[in-house]
């Protein structure tokens, strides 16, 4: 997680802060704050979505050499890509719980994955 957070400061500052700030000098303009975390929003979940949907996985997770993987080892499908993403947000920020979930599931699944119907995998 802290090699994806290193990459998504590069994608925040080429798809939302660049543009933000030319809005902002060049034409004055400033959003207001629910569509700017609306913006944030949207752009995290087109890069996750996009890469997990390409080849099953981020640039971290290649690293890693890990793959996302529906519970029948096939690709996900978009819904499910999707539900990953927006139920991962509350399995983090309620202090991790969906994460050390992992710990006591009996297939060691984080909880946003049991409840996506997805799973992380070893690519080889």
């Amino acid at each position: 997680m802290f090699y994806e957070s290193l990459l998504l400061i590069g994608v925040l500052f080429i798809g939302f802060l660049l543009p933000h700030v030319a809005l902002g000098i060049g034409l004055q303009i400033l959003l207001p704050t629910g569509w700017l975390y609306l913006h944030i929003l949207l752009l995290l979940g087109g890069y996750f979505v996009w890469n997990w949907h390409r080849n099953g996985r981020t640039l971290a997770m290649q690293t890693w050499k890990l793959r996302l993987v529906s519970i029948t080892g096939e690709a996900p499908t978009p819904g499910q890509l999707m539900t990953r993403f927006v139920l991962a947000w509350p399995s983090i920020l309620f202090l991790g719980a969906g994460l050390i979930w992992a710990v006591f599931d009996r297939d060691r699944q984080f909880l946003h994955d049991r409840l996506a119907g997805t799973r992380l995998v070893l690519a080889s």
